[in-house]
């Protein structure tokens, strides 16, 4: 039976060269980056030269990246260092209702905390009316909070433009760019942010280790506490061999960023069009255009996504309908929802995330598949 992946939005493969990178910083080079001796010393070296591979990603210096856990403890140290540090100033924050669970999650638990947060509405295609943000700010809001790239219908928010805005009236612009680092170009210093996430499991590096962009002079507080890790901000022994595997995936996400995303983008529309032009009924979610190279969400009347995924993973193909941080979850996406879409629609989603090592032949193969599965589900569906 054929094995097609198309659920790199979820998680991607290790490269082969990510784990040759990290190997010998499992058995040969073990050292605590903190030590003085030269084990100690060799460690730290790599963390630097690291430090410096992931910050050339994204056009940063090598000072402003902390070394995290991933994607989440990034969301969560931007956002509750941020409002800790600068309550005394105010404890509003604004997010959009489209978020990762690790950014509304995070805004809720603060919520609860005495902070407000107000939460921004998006548009059909999934975009952030720039305007309608501009109106939420209160002379008490302390912290912009907006993804680059929504992690489920692929839409990337005009991020320049909210950090104009976040500049002109003081407030520190944080966004989670965790799909988009490594598939779109990210160069924080014309973006105009002051934190970025971004998780390694998403580039093809190792799962357990991401980073917190974080520019120099922003007011920040710690939320773990021990060591003198990272600047003071991440307490605990940094992860020397996933550091390593981060890197190592960073350098090469950069070198081939415009190949991979040029063929991924030709790939996700052939995908697109052959959906819509095959099966009757069926429609994307998110903008035709503003979304992420390797991201197609489409959706299917008088059918359920769970029923569509598991028919297509007994042909050996993996897709999801939602976040995988959400996907056990009976209610909808709340991003559809926030869309508009009605739930029984929303259930009839489908997210194909596409990867650099998918081909046209895996596409002919999923389209093929989607139309026997679709064909069938409908003929046993009440609504048709």
């Amino acid at each position: 039976m054929k094995r097609i992946y198309m659920d790199h939005s979820a998680t991607t493969p290790t490269d082969p060269q990510v784990v040759e990178a990290m190997l010998p910083y499992f058995t040969d080079k073990f050292g605590n980056a903190s030590s003085l001796h030269s084990f100690g010393q060799e460690a730290a070296e790599s963390l630097e030269k690291s430090r410096q591979q992931v910050a050339d990603l994204i056009a940063a210096k090598p000072g402003e990246i902390v070394f995290t856990s991933g994607g989440t403890e990034s969301d969560n140290l931007a956002i509750k260092g941020i409002a800790y540090q600068n309550s005394k100033r105010g404890k509003h924050i604004i997010t959009s209702t489209i978020e990762h669970p690790a950014v509304l999650n995070t805004c809720a638990y603060l919520e609860k905390a005495g902070f407000e947060v107000t939460y921004v509405p998006v548009d059909i295609d999934g975009i952030l009316d720039v305007a309608e943000l501009e109106n939420a700010i209160r002379d008490d809001t302390i912290l912009i909070t907006v993804m680059h790239a929504n992690n489920e219908i692929g839409t990337i928010q005009p991020i320049s433009d909210i950090s104009k805005i976040s500049k002109e009236k003081g407030i520190y612009f944080h966004t989670d760019a965790v799909q988009s680092v490594g598939k779109i170009p990210v160069d924080v210093k014309e973006l105009g942010i002051d934190l970025l996430s971004i998780s390694s499991h998403k580039i093809h590096g190792p799962k357990g280790i991401g980073a917190l962009y974080i520019k120099k002079g922003t007011c920040i507080q710690a939320i773990a506490h021990g060591g003198e890790h990272e600047g003071r901000l991440r307490a605990g022994t940094e992860n020397i061999p996933g550091i390593v595997g981060f890197a190592k995936a960073t350098t090469l996400a950069k070198e081939s960023l415009e190949v991979d995303s040029k063929r991924l983008t030709e790939l996700r529309d052939l995908l697109i069009k052959k959906v819509l032009d095959s099966i009757e009924y069926s429609y994307l979610n998110g903008h035709p255009t503003k979304r992420l190279p390797n991201n197609a969400n489409l959706r299917f009347s008088f059918v359920e996504g769970e029923a569509m995924l598991l028919s297509l993973d007994m042909k050996g193909i993996a897709v999801s309908t939602a976040s995988a941080c959400s996907s056990k979850s009976l209610e909808p996406s709340h991003v559809l929802k926030a869309i508009g879409l009605r739930p029984e629609d929303a259930y009839g989603s489908l997210r194909i995330s596409l990867g650099k090592n998918n081909t046209c032949e895996e596409v002919d193969y999923v389209v093929e598949s989607l139309i026997d599965v679709v064909a069938k589900l409908r003929d046993m569906s009440p609504l048709v």
